[in-house]
């Protein structure tokens, strides 16, 4: 089991900055994939940025060069930067976590915190 808690969330004007932040308890260390995700208003969830273990940060298009993620193993804490937000950003992010099983990966996901960027 994990536990995922985002925080960071908030309104932001056309070309400012907020800092997302996940923290993670529980089996922490059966964790291979963490990554960020957001959702539109009647749309399904859409990757944002994810890391895995041993690999190379993903970004989508959209949001390559303008946000970044990060990982604190230390402090079980998953952090996403994001820069130069527009409008377009807006949406409820969730912070998600894979621990891989015999069958494929389970997933776990945080309740989400609301990004409202205004222009």
């Amino acid at each position: 089991q994990v536990q995922l808690v985002e925080s960071g969330g908030g309104s932001v004007q056309a070309g400012g900055s907020l800092r997302l932040a996940c923290a993670a308890t529980g089996s922490v260390s059966s964790i291979s994939v963490m990554g960020w995700y957001r959702q539109y208003p009647g749309k399904q969830r859409e990757l944002v940025a994810r890391l895995r273990k041993g690999a190379d940060r993903e970004y989508a298009a959209s949001v390559k060069g303008r946000f970044t993620i990060s990982r604190d193993n230390a402090e079980n804490m998953l952090y996403l930067q994001m820069n130069n937000l527009s409008p377009e950003d807006t949406a409820v992010y969730y912070c998600n976590a894979g621990i891989p099983l015999y069958s494929g990966t389970y997933s776990y996901w945080g309740q989400g915190t609301q990004v409202t960027v205004s222009s």
